[in-house]
């Protein structure tokens, strides 16, 4: 009987096994590249802080849109601030800390504060009269035109 011999491994094979040795490191950088740009750019949209919010009665960014709607949070602590895309996405759901901003530049925006008092809010540019301690206020804003 015959002895099975193996042959030694060629250079085309090794060649080709760290090809595809490269490529699977390759899609592994892609892949993730990909998945924090996913995450960087959905944060940006409810949370962004606009630039000059401050005190005053008018609040522009830097690119001069005046946001639909803008919420600082006035008090140590806002409870559930409460921001959605009038029927489409919720943008923000959770409680804020002072100084904290969120705003929306969507034509449409539903609102819930549960507490009115403890945050500023701002309707294309103008400052909307605060609730009184506690009140809860629900409302819905448009851009104007």
């Amino acid at each position: 009987m015959g002895r099975h011999r193996s042959d030694p491994m060629g250079i085309a094979r090794l060649a080709l096994a760290g090809l595809a040795a490269l490529a699977v490191l390759s899609l592994i950088v892609v892949g993730v590249l990909s998945l924090f740009g996913a995450l960087d750019s959905e944060a940006e949209p409810a949370s962004a802080p606009a630039p000059g919010a401050g005190s005053s009665s008018s609040t522009t960014t830097t690119s001069g849109k005046v946001p639909t709607v803008l919420v600082e949070c006035v008090a140590d602590r806002c409870p559930n601030v409460f921001l959605k895309v009038a029927g489409g996405d919720v943008l923000l759901n959770r409680e804020m800390a002072r100084g904290e901003q969120a705003q929306s530049f969507d034509a449409k925006v539903d609102v819930v504060l549960t507490d009115a008092s403890t945050v500023r809010v701002h309707v294309n540019g103008v400052l909307r009269e605060p609730g009184g301690t506690g009140e809860r206020q629900e409302f819905t804003v448009g851009k104007e035109e």
